[in-house]
């Protein structure tokens, strides 16, 4: 027998006993055999690809006790086993697989064939053909064999096999792996394995797209918005990233090609990274510990439970922390799908998308999963479901994270609008105060300036303001072209009244004088003041001397008609009245009008008092 090891070919020489032989030929012909083992595969004219899981018989050694001999005489004694089901997916087991399947190649274009494992995890895979004249080709590969040691630079294990046309050919397969026992062994020409691959490529590329383009536009709303939710949405792509470019086999071509260690331990460390990011992204997202602090503890518990793991899978084997993360991808996703849910029924509306993204996700894994375990068969709804679930699921939480952007901004709009009506209001309300104040100030200042022209006795205007607005008077009776008469009013025997009856009863008097001259002038829009002591002076616009003198009789009469009531005392209150009448044309001053009346005063009293008296005109 020959053997190619390491590109030698090696021989191997030994006599078989005769009653092997005989042994052999009896188990041969007493073990039932199906058509497709009789048969074999047959590669036919115009067959680019076929699967070689309905030809495939199996061994499982869990001991690890057998030899390429042992296994070799196992193939020859038919003690391999059909595929169950054909499923040749066994989910986490130990020990070796063996495999073997007949070729037949009927294709004489076609002497050169790709055998290619569509899983990429396996740690240790070795393909042994034999041919018709017993000698035997032996290739190496898996992610524990250095990467360029393929034959084809891609992702699953492949190997190129020499089958020459009409000769029958064994092939048998060892696979010992800590991962999940998945051979789905594939035979392709070398032309279709390459349209294969390229298909594969793309489909990948595009999912990989996808992703990119999703954390670079979240990227860009996280460093515009500063949201943590969008921080955390940018790790969970990147560790689930991670994950699937780990299970997919391409970090061990690209990132770490040398490495078996990262190759077998980044499977359960990255999934445990994913989950964390999960998680964290969830509790964000959800608000959590304001909107359920019991759940948001059961996400911080299991985030802590991905943490250690993830630790402990650096030092853990491969057969333990590998299933361990995958099953606990479910029960993380389970939680995350009950926080959810639990926070939707209670009015948080964004929570609808996350529940459906996760939904996806969640289907998704839990295919891979069972797959993984050998539960699903392996086709592509299975193959690839964490793919499909992954990328619907990460498209509706890039949906969810807008739906919920915008509930925040319409959130924010009305506590915006409901804050500018409030401070709208206030600032009106406290408007109207300021107003309502200066009002109150402009009133007060009204009566303080009111009351320092005023008199405080009679409430009369005082002399001062007198002066002042009775230039005003002057200067418009000029410019009107009118008179302007001038009365000085004195009350007769003051000083006596107050001798007599004293100063209390003097200042009723005085206050007496005030109403009556004052209701006198009132038709004749004339300006009183208070002058000093017991005087008062009038300024009536428009009214000639005689019109003056008729005003001047009325107001003497007014007040000597009738006493002054001051308590139980009646007083008889008379007047001296001196008047002037400023005319248009007249240059006369102001103070010198008032010297006129004056002097006309002072010829009232010297007249007898109790009268009118009229200055001359100058």
């Amino acid at each position: 027998m020959h053997g190619i090891r390491g590109g030698r070919m090696t021989r191997i020489d030994g006599a078989t006993p005769w009653w092997r032989c005989w042994l052999l030929l009896v188990c041969l012909w007493a073990l039932p055999a199906t058509a497709a083992e009789r048969a074999g595969v047959q590669l036919a004219p115009g067959t680019d690809s076929v699967s070689l899981s309905p030809y495939l018989r199996y061994h499982h050694d869990a001991g690890d006790g057998d030899d390429l001999a042992a296994a070799w005489q196992r193939v020859d004694l038919r003690g391999m086993r059909p595929l169950p089901d054909g499923n040749d997916a066994f989910g986490f087991q130990r020990g070796t697989f063996w495999f073997h399947a007949r070729v037949i190649n009927r294709d004489p274009r076609e002497p050169r064939w790709m055998l290619v494992q569509e899983y990429p995890l396996s740690d240790e895979v070795d393909v042994h053909v034999r041919y018709a004249d017993g000698h035997v080709v032996h290739h190496a590969g898996g992610d524990h064999r250095p990467f360029a040691s393929r034959s084809v630079r891609y992702r699953h294990p492949n190997f190129s096999l020499d089958l020459p046309p009409g000769e029958s050919v064994d092939v048998l397969v060892r696979v010992r792996s800590q991962s999940s026992m998945q051979v789905p062994l594939q035979l392709y020409t070398p032309k279709a394995f390459t349209e294969v691959s390229r298909d594969a490529q793309l489909a990948i590329g595009l999912y990989y797209g996808i992703m990119l383009a999703l954390f670079f536009y979240n990227l860009v709303l996280w460093l515009s918005l500063r949201d943590a939710s969008y921080f955390w949405y940018l790790c969970h792509v990147t560790a689930f990233g991670l994950v699937l470019f780990t299970l997919n086999g391409l970090g061990f071509e690209y990132l770490w090609p040398g490495s078996s260690w990262m190759a077998d331990h980044m499977v359960p460390i990255s999934i445990c990274l994913a989950l964390v990011a999960m998680l964290q992204f969830s509790r964000t997202f959800l608000e959590l510990p304001r909107r359920w602090p019991r759940g948001n503890l059961l996400l911080l518990a299991l985030m802590g439970f991905f943490v250690l793991f993830g630790v402990a899978s650096v030092w853990l084997p491969l057969r333990i922390s590998t299933p361990v993360a995958s099953r606990a991808v479910l029960l993380g996703v389970v939680g995350i799908v009950i926080a959810t849910v639990v926070v939707l029924r209670r009015g948080y509306a964004p929570a609808r998308l996350l529940l459906l993204a996760w939904s996806m996700f969640l289907l998704g894994t839990a295919v891979f999963t069972l797959l993984a375990f050998g539960v699903l068969p392996k086709n592509f709804a299975t193959e690839y479901g964490v793919q499909i679930g992954s990328a619907l699921e990460m498209l509706l939480l890039s949906i969810a994270l807008g739906h919920r952007y915008a509930a925040l901004r319409n959130e924010n709009q009305r506590i915006t609008a409901e804050a500018n009506q409030k401070l709208e209001r206030k600032v009106a309300q406290r408007t109207q105060e300021v107003r309502s104040t200066l009002l109150q100030l402009e009133e007060a200042h009204a009566r303080l300036r009111d009351s320092s022209r005023r008199d405080g006795l009679t409430g009369l205007y005082n002399r001062a303001w007198f002066h002042e607005a009775f230039r005003d008077l002057a200067r418009q009776a000029r410019d009107d072209g009118a008179p302007l008469a001038v009365l000085m009013i004195d009350l007769d025997h003051f000083k006596s009244i107050n001798d007599r009856y004293g100063h209390l009863v003097g200042d009723d008097c005085l206050r007496w004088a005030a109403r009556r001259i004052g209701r006198t002038l009132r038709p004749h829009d004339a300006l009183l003041a208070r002058f000093g002591g017991e005087e008062f002076i009038v300024a009536i616009p428009g009214r000639d001397m005689a019109e003056a003198g008729r005003i001047g009789e009325a107001i003497r009469h007014a007040l000597g008609d009738e006493p002054c009531l001051s308590g139980d005392v009646r007083i008889r209150v008379t007047a001296s009245i001196g008047v002037h009448v400023i005319e248009a044309c007249a240059a006369d001053s102001v103070d010198a009008a008032l010297c006129i009346a004056d002097r006309a005063l002072y010829a009232a009293k010297a007249n007898g008092r109790d009268c009118v008296e009229l200055a001359e005109s100058p």
